[in-house]
This record gives C-alpha cells, structure tokens and sequence, in this order.
C-alpha cells in the first residue's frame, strides 16, 4: 500500500495503478451545522459529501474512498486509469470555498528494457547498441563512446506514449537503457567490454 501527500493545490500528481492515493486538505476546515463539505472529480461527480456530520460516499466509490475525520482529506484505495482527473474539496457555506484542488493521473508501470548490441568498433571503443522495451513497441538505437551515448533512430517512446522516456546513458564503463514515466522506472546494464565480446557484436 503506498501513500503519497499532495504538498500543494493545483500541483499535476501521477500515481501508479493499483496503489493508494491520499488527497490532503492542508488548511484546517471548520463546518457549520448546515456547511456543506464535498470532494468532487471533475468538476461534476461527487466522490464524497458532508453535511451536519452525515457523510455519504457515492456509490462508484463506496469500498474505495474515505474521508479523514480530523482533517477532511480523502484517501482513494487501488487507484486505476478511470480515476484519472481534476480533484476538487469545496466548502459550500456562506462563501463558497476551494480548499484543495489536486489533477490527478493515474499510470500502469513501465515495461521492461533489453540491451542488444548491433555494432562494435574493431578497438572495442564505440559500440552501437538498441534498446527494446519488452513488449518491442518502442525501440532506440544509441552509439556510445567512452564518453557518451548519441541517438541514431528508431521510435521515440515519447512520441508512442507521453510521458515515458526511453534513454541510454554510460556509467562506469557499462551502456543503461532507462524506460520510465512518472511513477516507476526499468533499466538494462551491460559492460561495454562485454558487449564487444559477444559474437553477435562483431561486424
């Protein structure tokens, strides 16, 4: 189970699908007998109401919202893309009040990545690698010196899917490709040394 605290209204928050997902109201809210307090998506649906200490949760949230009796925050449990959306706690009393607005995306987890190796020079300097995601919907080819790596072609993955990042980068001798988006992240090292002894790198 993961809770993640929104820190500041109007702040884009991505979430994994399938973890927990708490909406803070920061300010402290005080009702009055007949104040109205709701968490609403959307600017339409109403996931939760409070009125004169009755709370009603509608019934598409029913086993997966709460509302905290201290502090008025909602905790939604197993998220999924559907509760994606703009996030609203609103106080209607004398004055209509915002008191905490949250856009909310919902994300799955990146696939994982596969390093291969298409190329290597003949000193074992440069080498030419792609990197896959496992499901080979979005492929990169890099070509890597002992300082850098430069991309060459191939889709980008943030043109298949916004958002997600598809990278090759060099550490300590060894090729990284990276595939992330805002709530995980997947990686594949490999040693250029080793890369360039395997006989698939031989030109």
């Amino acid at each position: 189970m993961i809770f993640i605290s929104l820190l500041s209204a109007g702040t884009p928050v991505f979430v994994q699908t399938g973890t927990d997902l708490l909406l803070d109201v920061k300010e402290p809210v005080d009702l009055n007998e007949l104040d109205l307090f709701t968490w609403k998506v959307n600017g339409s649906v109403n996931v939760v109401r409070l009125i004169n200490g009755n709370l009603t949760i509608s019934p598409n949230y029913t086993s997966r919202a709460e509302l905290s009796a201290q502090n008025h925050s909602l905790l939604l449990k197993n998220v999924q893309k559907g509760d994606s959306g703009v996030y609203r706690a609103h106080v209607a009393a004398e004055t209509n009040t915002d008191v905490a607005e949250y856009s909310v995306t919902v994300l799955d987890p990146v696939s994982g990545v596969k390093l291969t190796v298409k190329l290597c020079s003949s000193d074992s300097t440069k080498v030419t690698v792609i990197c896959s995601t496992e499901d080979s919907l979005i492929n990169s080819t890099f070509t890597c010196d002992n300082q850098t790596c430069s991309h060459e072609g191939g889709e980008r993955a943030e043109i298949i899917t916004p958002g997600v990042s598809l990278d090759v980068y060099l550490e300590n001798g060894s090729v990284i490709c990276n595939h992330s988006n805002q709530v995980s992240s997947t990686r594949d090292i490999q040693k250029i040394e080793e890369f360039c002894k395997k006989p698939e790198g031989k030109s």
